[in-house]
């Protein structure tokens, strides 16, 4: 086995693990949930769209969407899974980030490519504020659709996604 086969074979069972463990992360922090120290979506509504915790502001112009997260020292979030290539911008404050393929630190002022079908945990080392930047071409102001549109709750979900694609 070359070394290029073993590195593909190494991060395969590294993603297949990362998914397996964020969604039980995800499930359990979901029953402990109280609204006040840890913050989860519902059935109802299943992405957070604003907390005190994580304070959530959303921007609409001419075929784009912006969610800015505040994301105060030492919070720490499982993102949803994003169905399409997009841009994130960290303005200020340090973030960890982990997702299948490792764990990266970023310093702002800083920006990601963020590609589909990827879970991230992001971690605030400092006070740090996040935007995201998504495509909205109907320009829909309705953030539960926007998110219906823009993310899966789960890999099932985003397989279909791609699969129907």
């Amino acid at each position: 086995m070359t070394d290029n086969k073993l590195q593909k074979s190494v991060k395969a069972e590294v993603s297949k693990d990362f998914r397996t463990i964020v969604t039980q992360l995800e499930n359990d922090l979901v029953e402990i949930a109280d609204g006040e120290n840890i913050v989860a979506g519902t059935k109802d509504n299943p992405i957070v769209t604003n907390s005190n915790l994580i304070p959530i502001e959303h921007f609409f112009m001419d075929g784009v969407y912006v969610r800015k997260m505040t994301m105060y020292k030492d919070i720490t979030v499982i993102g949803a899974i994003h169905k399409h290539l997009h841009m994130c911008f960290l303005t200020e404050g340090h973030l960890v980030v982990a997702d299948e393929n490792g764990t990266t630190e970023y310093k702002a002022p800083c920006h990601i490519i963020a590609t589909p079908g990827v879970k991230r945990v992001l971690h605030a080392i400092e006070h740090s504020v996040w935007y995201n930047t998504h495509k909205n071409p109907t320009d829909i102001e309705d953030v539960q659709e926007i998110e219906r549109n823009t993310v899966a709750l789960n890999y099932e979900e985003y397989d279909e996604y791609i699969k129907n694609k």
